[in-house]
């Protein structure tokens, strides 16, 4: 909602801000209201601070709303028509993949629209819809699937899952990762966490794009990989030895086009044909911030402290 500012010296503040923000040279361009900044929703970030280092000021910060409850988070990239990343509590378990209905983010096109996400229309979709995000004709007949970065598997309410299925929370993902080693990961992430995290863990999952950019039709940007990172800072210490390296924090960056070199994910040459070219490849925190700072040229941190463990673990 928006917030009605009193105090002129105040109001007078914030336009200062908002109009240095407008002058700045970035390829986000912000939004006011429900979507715009992540104040209603720091329960998904480690100690309530978001990624550093990852976007500009004007990207739009999307506390991801349905059905009156907030599920997760998203910072979105207006031109690329996609997250940058999209940050979450890992609730695993419960009911399956449910069956979805696509959504839009309505503030996105419009900030004084309804301040949650929106099935899409069985009909033409609002031009100012399709000028401010991806939809769903983006897609057809593309060479791409919908890549969940929040991903339903990761919740246990039924709510929780239904609401991954917006496209603010979608990249274009070949099917060799969606659906093979990135998969993978996601599913080992989930077992690992819910058998050992003795307390909330906070995963931050995101793109790392092209030096020079792809798009499909040239509207909706291609990642060159994906990448993911969690933060348990509570756990239980009696791990296996063979885990001890996997807490309190660990990461991995996963190939999305098989003909990127192999400085940063090398190929496995013996993986089956359907899944060759699409390795992932488990990393150190610091070593995938290494990764993304590089492709960036800034610093980046992804989790507060580096995610410090808290009351010498649990036993």
């Amino acid at each position: 909602m928006l917030q009605v500012i009193s105090d002129p010296r105040r109001r007078m503040s914030l336009s200062s801000t908002w109009y240095l923000i407008l002058g700045l040279v970035t390829l986000c361009l912000g939004v006011w209201g429900e979507v715009g900044n992540f104040s209603s929703c720091p329960q998904f970030f480690y100690k309530g601070h978001p990624p550093k280092g990852l976007g500009g000021e004007g990207c739009p910060q999307i506390c991801q709303r349905y059905h009156n409850k907030y599920h997760f988070a998203s910072l979105y990239h207006r031109e690329h028509r996609t997250p940058l990343y999209s940050a979450y509590v890992l609730s695993a378990g419960g009911r399956k993949r449910p069956k979805n209905t696509w959504k839009y983010e309505p503030q996105l096109a419009n900030s004084k629209a309804e301040p949650e996400m929106q099935p899409f229309p069985a009909g033409p979709v609002d031009q100012n819809v399709v000028e401010s995000q991806a939809v769903l004709r983006d897609y057809f007949n593309s060479s791409y699937t919908k890549g969940h970065l929040s991903p339903n598997q990761h919740f246990r309410e039924e709510q929780d899952k239904k609401a991954t299925f917006t496209l603010t929370n979608i990249v274009p993902q070949k099917a060799g990762s969606n659906s093979g080693p990135w998969a993978t990961l996601e599913s080992t992430v989930r077992k690992l966490l819910s058998d050992y995290c003795t307390g909330q863990a906070y995963i931050v999952t995101g793109v790392m794009p092209y030096v020079s950019g792809r798009w499909i039709n040239n509207r909706v940007a291609v990642p060159e990989y994906l990448w993911s990172a969690y933060c348990c800072p509570s756990f239980n210490t009696s791990l296996p030895a063979q885990l001890s390296d996997f807490f309190p924090t660990y990461a991995a960056i996963g190939r999305n086009d098989p003909l990127s070199g192999q400085d940063i994910v090398p190929v496995n040459t013996h993986a089956k044909r359907s899944v060759w070219g699409y390795d992932v490849r488990r990393m150190p925190l610091r070593t995938m911030e290494m990764y993304l700072q590089q492709r960036m040229g800034r610093p980046v941190s992804v989790f507060h402290s580096e995610c410090s463990q808290e009351n010498g673990g649990m036993q």
